[in-house]
């Protein structure tokens, strides 16, 4: 009898506790609002994190560089390499919120992905990672269909810009799948993976014009990618603490003096590539 009262006053002591518990439990759970076709359409299209698509501007930095933005011809194709990858990034994006569903329902901001949250349901995101890439490949195919008759194709001999374009999409898509299943585990690779998918936006913008882009252009891209890359593997430090490596096991190899160092490098050579860049490189 004395072991039930006092059971009972600490259960009554530590109501928080028993709050907190309860409230994790039910956070999973779809409230009926969050079931229907239209709320799971705008979960699914949340989950393809439109605002992450202004990544792929970088694209456009052949036709802009190249001084062929008015080109009509240039430009749709620029566009639809644009929307090509768009699909791509969001097929992936699905991707990494399946891989890492048990891991966002414990971070303090990702649990409430649609995903995470339970609004979207896991079948509903692999149909629609399906259908992405079918539309991304009926774009690319679109892209082989109408070539540029005004200028010829500098890059014949290696199988002509759109299949470049086409390999281009073909390995970020690759190179990306890789670094959510495993890559993104090792130490510094996963921030090399990350500045690569920006170079080949840049090579997929050059290709499928076709254009030549300086060298220079492109390491000013990667380092400003590692800038961009050790940047967001610091927030999550500073986000998580000491929950980082619990969230993700790669960010207990990482420390915040590292980072700071490592982007001071990063910051001086990407200034002093983009200086040499601007007066030693040519236009485009």
């Amino acid at each position: 009898m004395e072991n039930a009262v006092t059971e009972r006053d600490q259960q009554m002591d530590q109501p928080g506790e028993a709050l907190s518990t309860v409230t994790d439990k039910v956070a999973v759970v779809p409230s009926p609002a969050t079931t229907g076709t239209i709320a799971r359409m705008r979960a699914l299209f949340s989950s393809l994190r439109p605002r992450q698509w202004t990544k792929n501007l970088a694209i456009f930095a052949g036709v802009v560089f190249s001084q062929r933005l008015l080109e009509r011809s240039a430009l749709e194709h620029a566009v639809l390499a644009f929307a090509a990858f768009c699909l791509a990034c969001s097929t992936i994006y699905l991707l990494n919120d399946l891989l890492d569903l048990k891991n966002d329902r414990q971070h303090p901001v990702k649990r409430t992905r649609p995903l995470a949250s339970g609004r979207l349901p896991i079948s509903w995101a692999i149909a629609a990672m399906g259908i992405l890439l079918v539309l991304c490949a009926t774009l690319t195919f679109f892209i082989f269909l109408t070539p540029i008759a005004a200028q010829p194709d500098i890059y014949t001999d290696l199988g002509g810009g759109s299949f470049l374009f086409a390999a281009s999409i073909g390995a970020y898509l690759l190179m990306m799948v890789l670094y959510s299943v495993r890559l993104k585990h090792v130490v510094l690779l996963d921030v090399f993976i990350i500045a690569s998918g920006f170079v080949l936006r840049i090579l997929a913008g050059a290709v499928v014009i076709p254009v030549s882009i300086s060298p220079w252009l492109y390491l000013v891209a990667i380092l400003l990618s590692l800038f961009l890359a050790l940047s967001k593997r610091r927030h999550e430090l500073m986000l998580l603490q000491g929950d980082a490596s619990n969230h993700r096991a790669i960010l207990k190899e990482y420390s915040l003096p590292m980072l700071d160092q490592m982007i001071t490098i990063v910051t001086a050579a990407t200034l002093m590539a983009y200086s040499l860049y601007t007066f030693q490189g040519p236009t485009g």
